[in-house]
């Protein structure tokens, strides 16, 4: 009995490699094309009455100013004021100056 020869490996010729990272580059190709013609475009370069109500702010450079003056002034009064965020869990939200003074009494009062 004689024992089986291991194939010989054969080599990859080049036209294979370049065809396979041919196929590969076709593919990204059609993936990016597919998804490019499908994409909409960007809010900014649609008039307003195009957008949707909740998107019209977005249309200029002043409505997206006015937009961040009102978020800012939203967040400013909620970190300020006492509320509730979740008055079945009783959850509540405090000043920012208050949570800090409980939060060093509490640590105080573990040592």
């Amino acid at each position: 009995m004689s024992d089986p020869q291991d194939p010989v490996p054969r080599p990859v010729s080049l036209a294979t490699i370049v065809a396979l990272f041919a196929c590969f580059a076709v593919f990204i190709y059609i993936a990016y094309a597919g998804y490019a013609s499908h994409r909409p475009p960007a809010p900014q370069f649609l008039p307003a009455e195009r957008l949707p109500a909740d998107m019209a702010w977005e249309a200029t450079p002043q409505g997206r100013a006015a937009y961040l003056a009102d978020l800012r002034a939203r967040q400013s009064e909620q970190a300020s004021t006492y509320g509730w965020v979740d008055q079945k869990a009783g959850i509540v939200r405090l000043p920012i100056d208050r949570a800090m003074e409980l939060t060093v009494q509490a640590y105080n009062t573990k040592k």
